[in-house]
């Protein structure tokens, strides 16, 4: 098979990941319009998509394309590995950004890993470190913690494990909810804590806020629309005072955390004593 993926890289018996633009289609990189061409077989999150971002590209598609996506993943990947291995090309797409970062691809990987068949990627767009290198908060150490839970308690007991996170954190966040979890960052991680909303990058109505946690909870109150990326700068090199933990176990106890399990989490990420910090609550009811 002739290689037109990559100078040194064949396309016989090979799984490829190909990033794909996240807004501006300008920023497809020539290897995807290349594989999208020359794949004997692509597997994308949502076929519809696919085939929109195809014609926008001025790319044919003449290959089969199934979907790929959360809940058909394990059934899916023997499909997809036994194709591979019968030396076809195999090219795998999400919406947007990159495969298997808060998209479907992770199960496929491992279990391509785990028979032996090549896996490769198309790196490009990347709404993670997009977000990170415009958020003007240190990028040197960071740390990607995708979808926090939706539920309230569970959302903050998430946070406190990253109470005492030194590294830059990017967090995604549905456009609908990112009130919610500014405001419980806030709370949990500190009101004074610098932070960025990415909304929509790449795209028209791009717009990129840079400030405090608590102001920008207060901005986006009510929700945003579009795509929705955050950026948290980390825990200071401050050592947190037990009145700081205190209150963060109350915050999370007024989420619905049960006290016992609020002091357990916080004391652990924070490295204090759960005694002395279970004490110091009772104290302050």
């Amino acid at each position: 098979m002739v290689d037109t993926v990559g100078v040194n890289i064949s396309t016989e018996g090979l799984i490829l990941l190909a990033a794909t633009p996240i807004g501006d289609v300008e920023d497809a990189p020539p290897r995807l319009r290349r594989a999208l061409a020359d794949a004997d077989l692509i597997a994308a999150e949502d076929t519809r998509r696919l085939l929109n971002l195809a014609g926008r590209l001025g790319v044919p598609l003449t290959s089969p394309v199934v979907s790929l996506y959360e809940h058909n993943e394990a059934e899916r990947a023997g499909e997809l590995i036994a194709a591979a291995q019968q030396g076809k090309f195999v090219l795998v797409v999400s919406d947007a950004g990159v495969p298997t970062v808060s998209d479907p691809g992770f199960r496929l990987v491992r279990a391509a890993i785990d028979a032996g068949v090549r896996v490769s990627a198309v790196p490009g767009p990347s709404a993670a470190l997009t977000a990170l290198s415009v958020s003007g908060i240190a990028s040197d150490r960071f740390c990607f913690e995708g979808f926090l839970p939706r539920k309230r308690g569970d959302r903050r007991r998430a946070l406190s494990d990253l109470t005492a996170e030194r590294r830059t954190m990017i967090f995604f966040e549905s456009p609908r909810r990112v009130g919610e979890t500014l405001a419980d960052m806030a709370e949990v991680l500190g009101a004074e804590r610098a932070a960025a909303l990415c909304r929509e990058l790449t795209k028209t109505h791009e717009e990129i806020l840079r400030d405090t946690l608590g102001n920008l909870s207060s901005q986006v109150s009510g929700g945003v629309l579009g795509e929705v990326t955050l950026v948290v700068a980390g825990a200071p090199e401050l050592v947190v005072s037990l009145p700081d933990l205190v209150r963060t176990v109350k915050a999370l106890v007024a989420g619905g955390v049960r006290l016992k399990d609020a002091v357990s989490d916080v004391a652990e990420a924070s490295h204090v004593s759960k005694r002395e910090l279970y004490e110091a609550a009772l104290r302050s009811e």
